[in-house]
């Protein structure tokens, strides 16, 4: 199945625009922000940046109707920030802040300060948006992203780890958060504690001491406006510190600590099995679907391959991306769920891709370990739709773990149920996969659980 043609263009930026299509990445720079988009992306600066993996790489195709355009590579599964773990977000924020304070010497800044403007690697963020760059003006003290920085970084995050919003949510906040969102939430104290004496109750003040308009900051001495820039960066690195969110252990984060299904018979052979199987399907873009915590995510990502692994469970998630960047792998872990993909998003649905437009035909294998009875029996999704899905997503290979239904996790999801789903046994799951597979290996583990090898027809 060949990978799908991804189309996507982006119009906000007054500066230019960017067009996905397929692999490849354009970017229009209008004729009178041209020279100072070159001005930047050929200095030494950003050729460091790109150098050391923060800055996205830019090549130039020519000037076409006036405008200058530049081409990017495509990062290979991009993740919108309503996918991410929370590591993930203050790893972009923390890049933002890094970036901004490095551009004031060289008399820039940046215009925007948005976690849309960063893609991730793996585990390590890289900004993408170049024509965020701009020049300086040296007597202000202000930067004009600082609330922007606020509004869909810090705010966001505050109300993730004080008030247990989803993250998530965020899809339906472009702009972020405003201060008075989260006021009605805040108890009377927590009003005037940090972090949210700073980024809500202050600010609320201010803006109804200001009126409609407010004052314009004083203009200031080069030197001085620099030092007030950098003395501003340095309160929201502060902010973005407090805000760090706290571990914390799920049913399913410890899932692997936990499994009393498996004996260590059972987990030696089912690695052996995964590592056998990846070294003879030699995938080089590896999709886990249900990774948990990424033990597998983590053997794929040791083979050689470019992994993305999804779950549902958010420290599930983020204990796989901490593990990936601790051990540099190539893995980008996301908060997402097949059976319930993220939706496109943005005006007229085409600013932001679904899910499985990004997914399908992008990975060569994947990884389906423990997963297929939550789809049958928690979201109800029957065997031949779960094996369609997972034929549109690979190209090539899929290793799938097949749960009997006398075994104890079944037995939990079912739920008195049995009379509805008594056929789902091992025949009936290969039915359903003839259609778009053919079984290469089939091992069964001392606990009844059946790993295939399977070769997409």
């Amino acid at each position: 199945m060949a990978a799908a043609e991804v189309q996507l263009e982006t119009f906000r930026d007054p500066a230019g625009s960017l067009r996905i299509a397929g692999d490849r990445v354009l970017r229009r720079v209008r004729p009178e922000h041209a020279e100072a988009a070159l001005e930047f992306l050929r200095s030494d600066l950003a050729r460091k940046w790109v150098e050391e993996g923060r800055l996205i790489e830019t090549s130039f195709v020519g000037d076409q109707d006036g405008c200058l355009t530049l081409e990017h590579p495509r990062v290979f599964f991009p993740a919108y920030p309503w996918e991410w773990t929370p590591g993930a977000w203050m790893a972009a924020a923390e890049l933002t802040l890094e970036l901004c304070e490095g551009l004031l010497e060289r008399g820039l800044i940046l215009k925007d300060a948005t976690p849309l403007n960063v893609l991730f690697r793996g585990p390590e963020p890289v900004f993408v948006d170049v024509l965020s760059v701009d020049a300086r003006d040296r007597e202000s003290p202000v930067w004009l992203a600082y609330g922007q920085f606020v509004r869909t970084f810090l705010l966001p995050l505050a109300a993730y780890k004080y008030l247990g919003w989803p993250l998530a949510a965020s899809m339906q906040k472009r702009d972020g958060y405003e201060p008075a969102d989260l006021a009605p939430y805040l108890g009377r104290w927590q009003r005037w504690r940090e972090p949210f004496r700073s980024l809500v109750t202050m600010p609320l003040m201010l803006e109804r001491s200001a009126g409609n308009g407010g004052a314009a900051q004083a203009r200031k001495q080069p030197e001085e406006a620099l030092a007030v820039l950098r003395r501003n960066l340095q309160s929201l690195r502060k902010n973005l510190e407090m805000l760090a969110p706290q571990d914390s252990d799920t049913r399913w984060s410890r899932y692997t600590q936990t499994a009393d299904h498996y004996s260590t018979e059972d987990q030696k052979k089912k690695q052996q099995f995964i590592r056998e199987a990846l070294a003879a399907a030699q995938p080089k873009r590896v999709l886990d679907l249900g990774a948990n915590n990424g033990v597998y995510s983590r053997v794929a990502a040791e083979s050689g391959a470019e992994v993305v692994a999804w779950d549902t469970d958010l420290q599930a998630s983020e204990q796989n991306r901490r593990e990936a960047k601790k051990k540099n792998l190539a893995i980008t872990a996301l908060v997402a769920n097949p059976a319930r993909p993220t939706p496109a998003a943005g005006w007229r649905n085409a600013e932001s891709l679904s899910l499985l437009e990004r997914a399908r035909g992008r990975f060569d294998c994947v990884i389906m370990l423990g997963l297929i009875h939550h789809l049958l029996l928690s979201e109800q999704i029957p065997l031949k739709e779960i094996m369609a899905l997972t034929r549109e997503l690979t190209t090539h290979w899929a290793i799938v773990e097949w749960v009997p239904a006398g075994d104890p996790r079944f037995q939990d999801l079912l739920r008195g149920r049995g009379d509805l789903y008594g056929h789902l046994n091992e025949r009936a799951f290969l039915d359903a996969s003839e259609k778009h597979f053919t079984v290469v290996r089939r091992e069964a583990l001392p606990n009844r659980r059946v790993l295939f090898l399977l070769q997409a027809n």
